[in-house]
């Protein structure tokens, strides 16, 4: 019997690891299944783990106010070192970009335990866009014995670092397996949250919802005053339409937001939502316009056309599949854009039928099945 460790700190990781653990439980004759949380983000980590049923075997409960990506890497480095020689794991899998990732992998290579890494594969081949994933999971993609590649492209790209192709494989991404078992969920009319019920009241049925979600550090500034200038002129050009905005905590953003669009009737400015109000709101949605990476890969499952307030993606699949379309914080790019697809149902239309090219939802079986034989 292989011992699996599964070790993630935030909401994202949280949410496309969800499935994989579920799928590898299933299994118990041949894995022995166990998650290290390191609560990098506590309160929404917690939420996606209450959402999925899951209860980690192992918390290292690092979260501190004003913590730096120093202090972030150091606490993970030492407190996960016991649970690794302890348990000594035949397998620790992390995922994706985050200070947790590439420090529990360098922590596992440390221990000499293997490393595979979901969601690999991802570039931009800038260092500082974004920042500090880039890096990330460039030290994590050296590290990692095997790397679970969402795309071909992703694939292509780890290649391209003189990565051996027998350690790579192309699994499509556990986002989407998430993705349906959680609208499923959402949906269903014996479903009971509170939170979707309060959006329920200040949404409109009969207007059709524009969702915005930003965080990014590299929007910091300028960046997000263009959003909301452009946010503005959206509103005030289609009175008909209801902009909704989870507005992130950080002041970098909140600040920004609340100075510009404040007031705007059909504007809702809400608190960050958990992660299965947030998969309510996209799938009740018409367009979302997003900085997020996650965002990139879900809505095009559900037939939502996708703006993408970055410069640099590194998910080119998306744009060049055409459910995603770049347009930065270009305030002109992101009113055109809208405007034009709330207008022309024909372009709409071809936007939301194309194909998810990030996977069908039988990611984490593909996953299970490459780990039995390694």
């Amino acid at each position: 019997m292989k011992k699996i460790l599964l070790a993630f700190g935030t909401r994202p990781e949280a949410i496309k690891m969800a499935p994989l653990y579920k799928a590898l439980k299933q299994k118990k004759e041949l894995f022995d299944t166990r998650i290290c949380v390191t609560a990098q983000h506590r309160q929404m980590l917690d939420q996606v783990l209450d959402f999925f049923k899951i209860v980690p075997e192992y918390d290292l409960d690092l979260m501190r106010a004003n913590q730096s990506l120093n202090t972030i890497w150091a606490d993970i480095l030492v407190k996960i070192q016991p649970i690794i020689e302890e348990w000594q794991p035949d397998w620790v899998l992390v995922h994706g970009d985050t200070a947790t990732s590439a420090a529990v992998a360098l922590a596992a290579y440390f221990a000499h335990c293997k490393v595979g890494h979901i969601e690999a594969g991802l570039r931009t081949w800038n260092k500082w866009s974004p920042f500090p994933e880039e890096m990330n999971r460039q030290l994590t993609g050296r590290i990692a014995d095997f790397h679970f590649a969402p795309t071909i492209q992703s694939r292509n790209n780890l290649i391209k670092e003189s990565i051996p192709a027998n350690s790579i494989q192309v699994t499509g991404n556990t986002v989407i397996d998430a993705l349906y078992e959680s609208v499923k969920e959402v949906t269903a009319a014996s479903y009971d949250n509170g939170e979707i019920d309060s959006l329920k009241q200040i949404l409109h049925s009969d207007k059709k919802i524009v969702l915005v979600t930003g965080h990014r550090r590299e929007n910091f500034g300028q960046g997000f005053i263009n959003i909301c200038q452009a946010i503005r002129q959206i509103a005030e050009s289609r009175p008909d339409i209801q902009i909704v905005y989870p507005v992130h905590l950080n002041p970098n953003v909140s600040e920004p937001v609340h100075k510009l669009l404040e007031g705007i009737t059909n504007v809702h400015l809400i608190p960050p939502l958990s992660y299965p109000s947030f998969v309510w709101i996209m799938n009740q949605s018409h367009i979302i316009l997003t900085d997020s990476g996650g965002v990139q890969e879900e809505a095009p499952s559900l037939g939502k056309p996708v703006l993408v307030m970055r410069d640099t993606t590194e998910r080119p699949e998306a744009v060049e599949a055409g459910t995603v379309i770049l347009v930065g914080t270009d305030k002109g790019k992101i009113v055109d854009n809208v405007l034009d697809l709330l207008a022309n149902t024909d372009r709409y239309a071809a936007m939301s039928r194309i194909e998810n090219p990030y996977g069908d939802g039988h990611a984490c079986k593909r996953i299970s099945e490459i780990l039995m034989k390694l």
